[in-house]
């Protein structure tokens, strides 16, 4: 099932949860300005940056799912959110965006991703001076999570030395990476256990 076909029936009472966590742990991860700009990549529903746009000036929300993207701007529209813009779109390379942002986050996304580090060159590069990349993922498993995901290809989870080593490779300082969240998944019937850590970095 694609994330188009998912997306009317993606915010789930476990899934809306999971996010405010998230969300909290982004907010204590790094010093917000309320002059702050901000993107979400690979935002499906805006779940998690409906408990942060009261933090931003403005907040950019961009996925590559049209389904996701329509029902964020039905959501933005109807709780009447004047600094949320959302925008269908590859992010392949920084040139289809003109815009800098002083944070960029994410939210179990990466592990979609084939090419890692160029995602991360690409948050670098869209970056203000001084601006941050925090990255929420799934710390290293053997595959269970996206077993029943015919058509996954990415990776199973992240080893965090490797991804703190990505974020030294392009450029970032003052990396930090840590496991904050625990959680279960159902998957036929067998009770997964998973983590998440948060990254982040300096530029």
């Amino acid at each position: 099932m694609s994330f188009d076909e998912q997306a009317k029936s993606w915010d789930t009472d476990k899934r809306i949860k999971r996010a405010k966590v998230i969300a909290d742990e982004i907010v204590k991860s790094i010093d917000i300005d309320e002059n702050y700009s901000a993107m979400e990549f690979g935002c499906g529903t805006g779940l998690v940056s409906f408990n942060l746009y009261d933090k931003f000036k403005h907040i950019t929300l961009i996925d590559s799912s049209k389904g996701m993207i329509e029902i964020l701007k039905d959501k933005i529209n109807n709780h009447k959110i004047q600094n949320m813009t959302a925008k269908h779109l590859y992010l392949e390379n920084e040139k289809v965006i003109d815009e800098r942002y002083d944070v960029i986050y994410n939210s179990m996304v990466l592990h979609h991703i084939k090419d890692t580090k160029k995602i991360v060159e690409i948050f670098y590069g869209l970056l203000n001076d001084n601006g941050y990349l925090v990255i929420v993922d799934l710390d290293e498993e053997d595959g269970t999570f996206h077993k029943n995901e015919s058509g996954f290809d990415g990776h199973n989870g992240f080893n965090q030395h490797q991804m703190k080593d990505i974020f030294g490779d392009v450029g970032f300082t003052d990396v930090e990476i840590n496991t904050f969240f625990h959680g279960e998944k159902e998957i036929d019937g067998e009770i997964i256990k998973y983590s998440l850590f948060l990254a982040k970095g300096k530029k």
